[in-house]
């Protein structure tokens, strides 16, 4: 099924007198909630919770939803949220946001800085920060919702808006999917998200056609050897040498073995060996992030790995027993793909009502996102959908255009949206957007 583009902007069927979504009124009606949502805003960002622990997180905004008049279920995939919306028949949309935080202390300045602390996986403990802007994506879910519920003669069919944790580690979208999101609930024929951007001025919004963000696989490689003096090296099998030709021999995986044209990245983050100057350690530990979009060049890259480092410990003499390990972590985050005719007709419509200057394609980007396990859980089926809202205030991207100032990114202990426009275009865009899809169908 596919979306029928009757533009918000003025479509008699869309205009019903006091409706707070008719017309140019999606627009005044969150401008109306931008106060309340505000507050929302700095009482999420000064109350961060990491990956799996959003428990706080989840029950103030699930309250909120069950106010609204969704069904609502809470622990979903550990922590997540579904709220659910009937309003007769037509299409199931889902839309999206992700509710933690990361283990950073937060450095904005801001009067309502997070000095949260929690315990991650790791163990030791850390200031806790919204570092990625999640903040803005929940209060933009709770603005969507809010205009939504008031505004149902405006639509028609199921609305399904879930909360989920854990985006940052790769975790969550796939936690709430076994736990039966499209079984439990309405399958979804669309699924729509947005994320904050610290690379484009506040207010724009950003979108790719196809593959948006990459596939990423974490990749442990241990490599044993033969430790001994450093003085009498032939006495030994050096790891730290063979981890360095591993290391070389495998940027030949992106410039000899990829397709120019189809995008890769093998990055050596970690090598860690010895404790002494006149050591031969007898192991070295490499790291590794791999980015690629497609399944066949994730999996050229993965089987390059392998082989290349057994080739290269076959090459330096090691014996079987002390052949390196690689190790893929798993679950890993898939690629994320804008299934490019809905996302062309979805932003045809917000160029309609933004205008060009504020609405354009952008170049997918290498990072990941677990969103794309939505479209992957039932790719035959589900349309889908993730853009960028910019978040970088227009002083700030003034100074970083004429060279006078270096842009935190997202991630970055620095990072503070322009949180206005963040949540107010999002939620414009995402009310719109779902009006169009869920439009009542006239005879004819």
């Amino acid at each position: 099924m596919r979306i029928k583009l009757a533009l918000i902007c003025g479509v008699a069927a869309l205009a019903g007198a006091g409706s707070p979504a008719a017309a140019n009124d999606v627009r005044d009606a969150v401008t109306q909630d931008m106060p309340e949502l505000m507050d929302l805003y700095r009482d999420l960002h000064a109350n961060p919770e990491l990956s799996f622990q959003e428990v706080e997180t989840a029950a103030k905004l699930a309250k909120r939803a069950r106010d609204l008049g969704f069904e609502v279920t809470e622990g979903v995939g550990k922590t997540g949220v579904v709220a659910v919306m009937r309003n007769g028949d037509g299409p199931v949309v889902m839309l999206r946001a992700d509710m933690d935080g990361l283990p950073l202390v937060e450095k904005t300045g801001l009067p309502f800085a997070s000095k949260r602390t929690a315990v991650p996986a790791s163990g030791v403990e850390t200031g806790v920060m919204h570092a990625c802007g999640h903040d803005t994506h929940m209060t933009a879910w709770i603005g969507t919702a809010q205009v939504l519920a008031e505004s149902k003669d405006q639509w028609q069919g199921t609305l399904v808006m879930i909360l989920q944790p854990a985006e940052e580690i790769g975790e969550g979208a796939l936690a709430m999917l076994e736990d039966g999101l499209y079984e439990r609930f309405p399958k979804p024929d669309y699924v729509l998200g947005f994320h904050d951007a610290a690379q484009f001025p506040a207010g724009m919004i950003g979108y790719s056609p196809g593959y948006a963000l990459a596939n990423v696989d974490s990749v442990d490689i241990t490599v044993p050897g033969i430790g001994g003096h450093g003085a009498y090296p032939h006495t030994t099998k050096d790891p730290v040498v063979l981890a360095s030709a591993i290391v070389m021999k495998l940027q030949t995986l992106v410039s000899r073995e990829s397709s120019p044209l189809d995008p890769a990245v093998v990055t050596v983050g970690s090598f860690r060996a010895g404790y002494k100057h006149n050591i031969i350690s007898d192991e070295a530990k490499l790291q590794l992030t791999v980015r690629s979009y497609s399944d066949e060049s994730r999996q050229l890259l993965l089987d390059g790995i392998t082989r290349i480092v057994k080739g290269e410990a076959i090459a330096a003499g090691m014996p079987d027993e002390k052949m390196p390990t690689v190790t893929v972590q798993v679950p890993y985050t898939p690629s994320t793909y804008n299934t490019p005719e809905f996302t062309e007709e979805v932003m045809a419509g917000l160029k309609s009502r933004f205008g060009d200057d504020r609405v354009m394609q952008v170049p997918s980007v290498m990072g990941g996102e677990d969103f794309g396990q939505f479209y992957r859980a039932d790719p035959e089926n589900v349309e889908s959908l993730i853009f960028w809202v910019g978040g970088v205030p227009a002083d700030d991207f003034a100074k970083a255009q004429a060279g006078e100032m270096e842009l935190p990114s997202l991630h970055s202990p620095f990072w503070a949206p322009d949180a206005e426009k963040v949540i107010a275009t999002a939620s414009e865009a995402m009310i719109a957007a779902t009006l169009d899809i869920m439009a009542p169908q006239t005879g004819g």
